[in-house]
C-alpha cells in the first residue's frame, strides 16, 4: 500500500514576519522545541517500522522547520530509508543548505516559497542555484498578489527553466482577478486554474483517509488538514485499520494539499510522483 502522509507537529515558530501569517516572528520556548523534537523522533521511529509499505511524507509545519536541526537530521535519515520514496517539507528556504549534501536526492525534495517582503529576489535565486548544484529537487511558489505581478514575471524569467514556479491564488477578495490577470498567471503557472477556484467537493470521491492522511505530533490521524474527525492514533492502532474510502464531507476544497486527493481532478497525471513537493511535469 502506498501512503502519503502530511505530518504537522507542534512547532509554530518562524524567523519571517509576513504580514498575513499568525506565526510570523513567533518563538517557541526551549521546552516547546524539545517537545517538538521528541514527537518528531517518535514519528520517525514509527515510519521506520512500516517496512511493508511505500511511504511519502510531506512536513507541513506551522512555522519554519528547516532552521531546526532536528528536522534537518530526521529528513536526512528518512531520505535513506527504503520504505520512504519521498520526504519533503514546506519551507521559506532560509536555513543553511550544506547539510543537504548528505540526503538521498532520489527521495528528498523541497516545496519552497518566496516571500518578497523578507528576502530579495537575487538572494533567493542564489539559494536556488545552490540547490541546483546539489541536485536537489524543488519547486518555487509565490502568492499571486497584483502588486507582485512584475516580480512574479521576473522570478519566472530568472529562475532555471527546469524549476516549476507555482502561484497560489489570492482568494480573500471575490472577483480579485480580471480576465487579463488570469491570463497572465496561467502563462506563468499552467496549472494555476486548479488553485484559482474552490472545487465543489461534497460527496466527491477523494483519496484522503484512504491513501493520504494527516498526522499530528501526538500521532492523531485525520483524513486531511481540513476535516478534523479523528480516525485513530498511529501509536495505538495500525494505520491499515483506519484506511477507508469515504466521500468528502466538506462543501468545497480550495487548498493544494487538499484538492490533490480529489479523484475527478486527475492530478496524479499532472505531478506524476512529485505531488508532495508540488512539482508539475
Amino acid at each position: 500500500m502506498k501512503w502519503n502522509i502530511l505530518y504537522r507537529g507542534p512547532l509554530s515558530s518562524c524567523n519571517y514576519e509576513c504580514s498575513y501569517c499568525p506565526f510570523a516572528k513567533t518563538k517557541n520556548t526551549r521546552a516547546e522545541l524539545l517537545d517538538d523534537e521528541q514527537k518528531l523522533l517518535k514519528f520517525e521511529a514509527w515510519v521506520n517500522a512500516q517496512q511493508q509499505h511505500n511511504i511519502g511524507i510531506l512536513f507541513t509545519p506551522w512555522g519554519e522547520g528547516l532552521i531546526r536541526k532536528h528536522y534537518q537530521q530526521v529528513m536526512t535519515r528518512l531520505s535513506h530509508q527504503p520504505m520512504v520514496d519521498k520526504v519533503a517539507i514546506q519551507t521559506n528556504l532560509s536555513s543553511t543548505l550544506d547539510w543537504m549534501r548528505e540526503v538521498n536526492t532520489d527521495a528528498f525534495a523541497l516545496w519552497t516559497t518566496f516571500h518578497p517582503t523578507q528576502i530579495s529576489l537575487s538572494a533567493y535565486l542564489d539559494r536556488c542555484e545552490k540547490l541546483n548544484s546539489m541536485g536537489i529537487n524543488y519547486s518555487v511558489g509565490m502568492v499571486g498578489l497584483k502588486e507582485d505581478f512584475e516580480l512574479i514575471q521576473e522570478m519566472r524569467d530568472r529562475l532555471a527553466p527546469h524549476v516549476y514556479l507555482w502561484v497560489n491564488a489570492y482568494k480573500r477578495e471575490e472577483g480579485y482577478y480580471t480576465e487579463e490577470d488570469l491570463n497572465f498567471l496561467n502563462k506563468i503557472d499552467p496549472h494555476f486554474h486548479f488553485n484559482a477556484v474552490r472545487h465543489p467537493s461534497y460527496g466527491e470521491a477523494c483519496r484522503a483517509g484512504y491513501s493520504s492522511f494527516s498526522i499530528d505530533g501526538d500521532g492523531a490521524v485525520t483524513r486531511c488538514h481540513f476535516i478534523k474527525n479523528k480516525l485513530g492514533n498511529i501509536y495505538e492502532t495500525p494505520l491499515e485499520e483506519m484506511v477507508k474510502r469515504t466521500p468528502c464531507s466538506n462543501d468545497t476544497c480550495g487548498c493544494y494539499i487538499g484538492y490533490i486527493n480529489m479523484d475527478k481532478l486527475g492530478l496524479d497525471n499532472v505531478y506524476q510522483g512529485k505531488i508532495l513537493e508540488r512539482i508539475a511535469i
